[in-house]
């Protein structure tokens, strides 16, 4: 995949109930700027920080972290990767393909509720686009 970035696992943070088996697509409003209407579905290799998406995810359902895997090819994301940070320390990646849930994982390192308040906070001042 892309020469391989990454060999995963792979983890996506939301709240929506998923199944095993389920895929997981792109076209749906971002977390972030609900206006824009996402090209690709977004992942990373690091559970604690899909456990931040999660908690930071649109709706009311709870955290879950979903272990996930790549159907097609995928990319570093671009909106945490060079531009904010050198390289790709948040191993974040996104995908046009779906992906599919395999897993899930339920210890991860969960934020405060004053760390996701400044989560919060930082995220609403950002200033530019989301990189689709």
């Amino acid at each position: 995949m892309n020469g391989v970035l990454d060999n995963g696992p792979f983890y996506h943070g939301t709240k929506a109930n998923l199944q095993l088996g389920d895929l997981l697509t792109a076209g749906f409003e971002s977390n972030y700027k609900p206006e824009v209407i996402m090209n690709h579905i977004y992942f990373t290799a690091l559970t604690n920080g899909a456990g931040l998406a999660a908690a930071l995810a649109q709706g009311n359902g709870r955290e879950r972290v979903y272990i996930v895997e790549p159907t097609g090819t995928f990319e570093n994301d671009p909106n945490v990767t060079d531009k904010k940070f050198p390289g790709n320390p948040t191993r974040s990646y996104r995908s046009k393909a779906p992906l599919k849930i395999v897993g899930e994982v339920t210890d991860w390192l969960r934020q405060t509720p004053e760390e996701l308040q400044k989560w919060r906070e930082r995220l609403a001042t950002i200033t530019g686009d989301i990189i689709n």
